[in-house]
C-alpha cells in the first residue's frame, strides 16, 4: 500500500512538473515569436503558438492511441504506465491552455465563450489528473478539439497578411467550418455519450457537457460566418443574391 501510495504521488508531482515546464514552454514560445515577428500584432504572434500547439497535440494524441479499433478504450480506466504518453500529451496541452488563457487576457481577446472553453478544458484535464483517470477519453478529445485549430488560425493569419476576401481566405474559412462541424458535431456527440456512459467521476462528466455545448454555440456562430462568405461571394461575381443572411463570425 505505502508503494502504492509513493508511485500516486510520484505521478502526480512528475504531473506537476510537466504542467509547470509546459506553460514556460509555451511563454518562451511566445516571446521568441513575438520577437521574430514584432511589427505583427500580438494576436498574430499567439495564433502561430497555438497553430503549433494543435498540430503538436493532434500528432501526441494519434500516438497516444493503444488501439485504433477502439480509440478511446480502454474507458475510465486508471493511470497505468501505457498510458505515458497520455499523461504527457494531456500536461503539454493543460500548460498550453493555461499560457493561452493568461494571453487573451492580457492581448485583449477574451470573450466569455472563449473564457468559458479554456477553463473547462484546465479545470477537465485537471480533473483526469487528479482522479488519475479517463485518459483516453481526454486524449480522444484532445484530438477532436484541436483538429480544425490551425485551420481556424490560418484564416485570421491570412486577414493580417492582407489576403482578406480573397479565394484562398475563403478556401481556409470552407475548410475549417468542414473541420469543425464533423469533429464538433459527429465525433463530439459520440465522444460525450461514451463519457458519459462510462464510470467517470461526476466532475468529468459535467466538464465533457460544458464542453459540447460551447462547441454546439461555436457550430451555430461558423453556420452564420458560411452563409455571410457565401452570400459575399455570390455577390461578388454578380449573381443574384439570396435568402441567406450576412452574417459574419468576427
Amino acid at each position: 500500500m505505502i508503494m502504492i501510495m509513493a508511485m500516486a504521488m510520484g505521478e502526480e508531482y512528475d504531473a506537476v512538473n510537466q504542467i509547470v515546464l509546459g506553460v514556460i514552454s509555451w511563454t518562451t514560445l511566445f516571446l521568441f515569436i513575438r520577437k521574430v515577428f514584432s511589427k505583427r500584432s500580438f494576436g498574430f504572434c499567439t495564433r502561430i503558438v497555438s497553430t503549433i500547439h494543435a498540430i503538436s497535440a493532434v500528432i501526441l494524441a494519434s500516438l497516444s492511441v493503444e488501439d485504433w479499433s477502439c480509440p478511446v478504450c480502454p474507458l475510465a480506466s486508471a493511470s497505468s504506465p501505457k498510458q505515458a504518453c497520455h499523461r504527457q500529451a494531456l500536461a503539454a496541452t493543460l500548460g498550453y491552455f493555461i499560457y493561452d488563457l493568461i494571453c487573451c487576457f492580457l492581448g485583449g481577446g477574451s470573450n466569455f465563450d472563449n473564457s468559458f472553453h479554456h477553463l473547462v478544458c484546465i479545470v477537465g484535464i485537471g480533473a483526469g489528473f487528479a482522479f488519475g483517470k479517463c485518459g483516453s477519453e481526454q486524449v480522444a478529445t484532445l484530438f477532436i478539439l484541436e483538429s480544425s485549430t490551425p485551420f481556424l488560425h490560418v484564416r485570421e493569419l491570412l486577414k493580417e497578411l492582407g489576403y482578406r476576401d480573397t479565394n484562398l481566405n475563403l478556401a481556409a474559412d470552407i475548410t475549417f467550418a468542414l473541420i469543425f462541424s464533423v469533429a464538433r458535431m459527429v465525433g463530439g456527440p459520440y465522444l460525450l455519450f461514451v463519457t458519459l456512459s462510462a464510470n467517470n467521476p461526476m466532475l468529468i462528466k459535467a466538464m465533457a457537457v460544458g464542453l459540447q455545448l460551447v462547441s454546439a454555440f461555436w457550430f451555430y456562430k461558423i453556420v452564420k460566418m458560411v452563409k455571410y462568405k457565401l452570400t459575399k461571394t455570390r455577390e461578388k461575381v454578380g449573381l443574384p443574391p439570396t435568402s441567406l443572411q450576412n452574417e459574419k463570425l468576427d
